[in-house]
């Protein structure tokens, strides 16, 4: 594969981060708008996914419980 003439992204590798990617945009909404998930979401990288702050984890699933939702939690791979 040639990259001869092609522009140069900035790739930035993270590690040790969580994130919740949920089915559909109208979720993430949903979850945004969650007041007691205010403090413990950073941001939306996309229309499906939400940037969890470092160690809220499980205040986060605790709270997606609570909304009645059935959070899948894949460990991270070392």
């Amino acid at each position: 594969m040639s990259f001869v003439g092609k522009s140069r992204v900035p790739v930035k590798i993270h590690r040790h981060v969580s994130l919740i990617v949920t089915e559909d945009a109208p979720l993430a909404e949903e979850i945004l708008a969650r007041r007691k998930l205010d403090q413990e979401l950073l941001g939306r990288l996309s229309d499906r996914v939400l940037l969890i702050r470092p160690g809220r984890v499980d205040a986060v699933v605790e709270e997606l419980r609570r909304m009645g939702q059935t959070p899948r939690v894949i460990p991270a791979v070392a």
